[in-house]
């Protein structure tokens, strides 16, 4: 660049308040650095204090534009923040507050370099709030990578356990083929709109029609972003993804990084595909009866709870997928006996929304028992109940609540789905809607078998080694089962393949309680019975995030 085009730069017009919440976002990280550096060791006492607050402070900025109400368009309409960005930014939040409660001892019990775990979230988290307000292919694609590379290792965290290694390498190479895959088609996107802007999009692709090129651009861009929501078949990564990687950064991909993945479906496919309904609808109709119809069915052969979790979350993805397959239909319906008006883009984020917090208290649980069973096995939840009441009651409320029981807050977030399909009054949407209930009775089954153990079975006297109940400890079981069957065998391949049928005798007895995990469990509870019992809470913010997107 010469001298001349420098001094001709003129630098674009800032709105300092609406890049608000991504700049103290910024200064906690940096501040979590500077601490690191200048305390040393002391300062792993006060890295998640720091993030926590940190966290809390960035919600002040996201409220203060909310009660502003203005809508901020920045570079050119490339990146807007209204409403619908301020809801989702706040759900990001108030998620990744909950996974640092999770991770305050969990990090610590493993001796792991606090900086980086907390900056990396906090990294992560920052691409998401990018997403939330990105209306343009190229600040989505630089938002989307800002939290995957995060998230890559972050899966690896546990350096010394082979499963987290595996878990970390999976992901990465399964998210830069999806990242090619999207780009190419954001490639070609652009090629045949002439720009990346979104309404621009839309109206060149509203003119071409159905042409092959459209069709390939379209579809490459959706299935890249298939591979971020876990939708079949580019879920493989899910499952050994999520039982190796640490139990907090699993409920962390399980919740925060699909929701941004649907953040941008939201986007792309309401306003940069509005013009391709003939190709998006049928797309997303196969995408989500296949999705929860194949992670429900699977779901019913687990044996181990974090593997169940996460096929239950790619069925529960294809729950959120259904509205898509009905997107550009007149199916704006009022829920019989409320003031409650349904439709996709209304049922999509409310779903997303009740989602998060419903799964980050499985996960919460399954963090807590572990700690006195050391397993991750479905079997080591027999008689729960009789040892450890409360965290039985807790796992029943969070269970009935992905299943969808009342008053639960699942069951709101399957009626509006349910509800957006039969309002679009086709044939496919009725189709699509009956395939929805018939899921959500499967997936009771795989549910219900947790239920059984922790209230009415007994407790077992000896339980399967294999889960990281906190730090390395899952690790260091596995290390010392691989051990004792290598030293037996003297086969180191066949020591990895059996670690996890290593039994030991099991002690019932009180589960550790930390206090940032029995607030995680309290935030997520609360979230839990409030929107199942006042639907009208979530439905609100679901109201005013479709009201303003792309106004």
């Amino acid at each position: 660049m010469n001298l001349g085009a420098l001094l001709a730069f003129v630098r674009p017009d800032l709105d300092w308040h609406a890049l608000a919440p991504e700049l103290t976002l910024l200064a906690v990280g940096t501040l979590v650095t500077v601490a690191d550096i200048a305390l040393d060791d002391k300062a792993k006492r006060i890295m998640p204090t720091l993030t926590g607050i940190g966290l809390l402070v960035t919600l002040v900025p996201i409220l203060t534009l909310a009660v502003d109400g203005a809508e901020r368009p920045m570079f050119g309409g490339a990146y807007v923040v209204d409403d619908f960005s301020l809801v989702l930014k706040a759900l990001f939040i108030l998620v990744g507050y909950v996974v640092v409660l999770m991770s305050v001892d969990y990090v610590r019990e493993g001796d792991y370099y606090e900086n980086e775990y907390y900056t990396l979230l906090l990294t992560s988290l920052l691409g998401m709030v990018m997403m939330a307000s990105s209306r343009d292919l190229v600040s989505v694609f630089v938002a989307l990578e800002l939290l995957s590379i995060p998230a890559y290792m972050l899966a690896a965290w546990r350096k010394g356990g082979p499963r987290s290694n595996e878990a970390g390498l999976k992901y990465y190479l399964m998210g830069v083929f999806a990242s090619a895959v999207m780009l190419y088609g954001m490639s070609l996107v652009f090629g045949v709109a002439g720009d990346t802007d979104f309404g621009t999009i839309a109206a060149a692709l509203t003119g071409e029609g159905a042409s092959p090129i459209v069709i390939v651009a379209i579809l490459f861009v959706l299935i890249g972003f298939a591979f971020k929501v876990s939708a079949v078949p580019f879920h493989t990564w899910a499952p050994d993804t999520y039982e190796g990687a640490p139990t907090p950064v699993t409920a962390f991909l399980s919740v925060a990084s699909k929701a941004a993945g649907f953040v941008a479906l939201l986007g792309l496919v309401f306003v940069a595909f509005e013009g391709a309904a003939d190709v998006v609808q049928p797309f997303f109709w196969v995408l989500a009866a296949v999705t929860m119809t194949v992670g429900n069915l699977i779901a019913l052969r687990q044996t181990n709870i974090v593997r169940m979790l996460a096929y239950s979350g790619v069925a529960q993805g294809g729950f959120m997928l259904a509205p898509f397959a009905v997107a550009f239909e007149d199916a704006a319906w009022n829920i019989p006996g409320t003031d409650i008006t349904t439709t996709p883009y209304f049922a999509i984020v409310v779903y997303a929304v009740i989602y998060a917090f419903m799964n980050l208290g499985a996960f919460s649980v399954v963090l807590a028992v572990s700690r006195r069973t050391r397993s991750g096995e479905i079997s080591s939840y027999g008689g729960l109940f009789s040892y450890a009441p409360g965290m039985a009651v807790l796992m029943t409320l969070f269970l009935a609540a992905l299943a969808g029981i009342p008053p639960a807050s699942g069951w709101f977030a399957k009626l509006v789905v349910f509800w957006a399909l039969a309002g679009a009054g086709t044939p496919a949407g009725w189709v699509l809607a009956v395939i929805v209930a018939v899921n959500a009775v499967i997936a009771f089954g795989y549910y219900a078998r947790v239920l059984v153990q922790m209230w009415f079975q007994p407790v077992p006297e000896m339980v399967t080694l294999g889960v990281d109940s906190g730090g390395d400890d899952g690790d260091e079981l596995d290390a010392a089962a691989a051990t004792a069957e290598q030293d037996e065998h003297g086969d180191a391949w066949l020591a990895t393949e059996t670690r996890q049928a290593t039994m030991v005798r099991f002690t019932p007895g009180k589960i550790p309680m930390t206090g940032a995990l029995a607030a995680a469990l309290a935030i997520t509870a609360i979230a839990s019975v409030a929107f199942g019992v006042l639907p009208g809470l979530v439905s609100h913010f679901g109201e005013v995030a479709t009201f303003h997107f792309g106004g």
